[in-house]
């Protein structure tokens, strides 16, 4: 997937577990480990505002584009 999520590089710039910012920003452990881990499908424009909230952070520091290599 192009998209890709850095939300693990922000937390540990910002040294902060994961427990402590799905708490933060009000979503399970789970949904959070699924965004971090580049599974999720999409992303709520409200979730990722208390993301940013909540890092201090723009979204691009979490969303980067990477475009696919087609050339196999």
């Amino acid at each position: 997937m192009p998209i890709v999520v850095n939300l693990d590089v922000v937390m540990a710039k910002r040294k902060m577990s994961s427990g402590e910012l799905a708490e933060k920003i009000g979503i399970t452990p789970a949904n959070l480990s699924i965004l971090k881990n580049n599974k999720a499908k999409a992303i709520r424009f409200s979730t990722l505002e208390e993301i940013c909230k909540a890092l201090d952070c723009q979204p691009a520091d979490i969303l980067a584009y990477e475009e696919e290599d087609t050339h196999d």
